[in-house]
């Protein structure tokens, strides 16, 4: 009997792993959660549009790549769109939902390619309509075209940042400012580990050229300090950090827009790993991430890694360890000799190794400093899902909560819907200000991931 390969996520990850272990003639199931597959990065526009300026040829040809691998090999990929996984049910199988309909599925091999989710920094005014993750202005701007708003400032760290302005800027909006947190000298620095793939360096001094040649101000050093408004954003305050992120409020500046962009990097979005018992280790700029080999196994037989959920490193460092992970369970199923799939594999991590020194070198640049832990006053929200203000976790750790799991059940962060998406990093990294990083724990994401519908639980039969 064939043996059931199903894999999480339609991203880079999953679909490279998808439609390389189609080669080997090895039929996969293939969960997402979105109508496309693609991913974030590669999904692709909602709706036809004939004007996507935002959009270069090398994304576009990029889009247009995983579609049509899908379309060669559609005949061994039973992709399911709109499903969400909620969790484990047994050994080897998987609690689905879609259409509002529950339904299992088992596997004999897992693949986690589940990508990763923006990480939340709160401020004063975080809140606000017009406040938006950096990703969340891409997926308006892919989706065809939808412009969040008309004067734009981008505030955080990383090579998004300069992106994201670029594109704004091509579809017709009027970018303020810039703010990247680490100073230029930081980035200099990693000039080396940039240099591991030139051509990702000479776009990035490309989109630099545009910024100036259309006179928008990239400040390096400064950051958010808060937003204002009545219903919506009307302000954003920006100033120059310190060595350690603090605002001189001194030198504030307050512009006058109706969008801000944030975006202080992403973690991995690993929390089905960790409901199916995974290992895992903390990192501070990627979260929770499963331990894995050189061929992308996990801690747990049969089931594998890869992507974003497993190391932080692009979308081309996600296609590559999908095709690992394709390479290790075609030997596993006697597709291919060990040998030759060791071969192969350490061909493409020679690759992966360049990608892995490229992600490190920003990542080393905007380490993400103490100073955004001041950003927030007393009165700011921390925990959307259950409005925690920082009042009630400083007082909770100046009354002895030392982990996670305390601080939990005495504030109620991290016990919404969202599981900790939105605040557990915050609550990490107050903790480990505080000196309690070995002992602080992580949040144990509950069954299910997603709230069920009602709807799903009706006796339709």
């Amino acid at each position: 009997m064939a043996k059931k390969v199903v894999i999480v996520g339609a991203g880079p990850a999953g679909m490279s792993a998808a439609t390389e272990l189609a080669k080997f003639g090895i039929h996969t199931t293939v969960l997402e959660e979105a109508p496309k597959a693609g991913g974030v990065i590669y999904r692709g526009p909602w709706r036809k549009t004939l004007d996507m300026p935002h959009l270069d040829e090398k994304l576009q040809g990029s889009i247009d790549k995983i579609q049509q691998n899908y379309q060669q090999y559609r005949s061994f990929i039973d992709l399911r769109t709109q499903t969400r996984v909620l969790g484990p049910l047994g050994n080897n199988s998987l609690l689905l939902t879609h259409d509002h309909q529950l339904s299992t599925i088992e596997y004999d091999q897992l693949i986690l390619a589940t990508g990763c989710q923006e990480r939340s920094v709160p401020f004063p005014g975080w809140q606000l309509p017009g406040v938006m993750l950096l990703g969340g202005i891409q997926l308006q701007l892919k989706s065809g075209l939808v412009r969040p708003g008309h004067k734009v400032v981008i505030a955080g760290t990383g090579p998004l940042l300069v992106l994201v302005a670029c594109q704004l800027h091509k579809a017709g909006c009027q970018v303020e400012a810039i703010c990247e947190a680490a100073k230029f000298a930081s980035i200099a620095k990693e000039t080396l580990g940039l240099l591991n793939r030139p051509q990702q360096a000479l776009n990035g001094l490309s989109m630099m050229l545009y910024l100036k040649q259309h006179k928008i101000p990239l400040h390096y050093g400064w950051g958010l300090v808060k937003a204002s408004g009545v219903e919506q954003l009307n302000e954003v305050t920006i100033a120059p950090y310190n060595d350690q992120w603090e605002p001189d409020q001194a030198k504030a500046v307050t512009l006058n827009v109706d969008t801000l962009g944030v975006g202080y990097g992403f973690s991995a979005r690993s929390q089905l790993a960790q409901l199916m018992g995974l290992n895992v280790e903390y990192d501070h700029m990627s979260g929770a991430i499963p331990t894995t080999d050189d061929w992308q196994r996990s801690s747990v037989d049969g089931v594998f890694c890869a992507g974003d959920s497993a190391k932080l490193a692009g979308a081309d460092a996600a296609m590559l360890e999908g095709r690992i992970t394709a390479q290790a369970i075609a030997a596993e199923l006697g597709k291919l000799s060990h040998t030759e799939a060791e071969q192969q594999i350490h061909a493409m991590r020679r690759n992966l190794t360049r990608y892995y020194r490229f992600r490190q070198a920003f990542d080393t640049a905007g380490y993400r400093e103490s100073g955004l832990l001041s950003l927030p006053d007393e009165d700011t929200v921390i925990c959307r899902c259950e409005q925690v203000k920082r009042r009630a976790i400083d007082e909770a750790i100046a009354q002895g909560c030392r982990d996670i799991v305390t601080l939990k059940m005495r504030t109620r962060v991290t016990m919404g819907d969202c599981q900790g998406k939105t605040c557990a990093h915050y609550c990490y990294d107050r903790l480990k200000e505080e000196g309690f990083g070995q002992d602080q724990g992580l949040v144990r994401p509950r069954f299910p991931l997603d709230p069920i519908p009602f709807a799903a639980l009706e006796d339709n039969s």
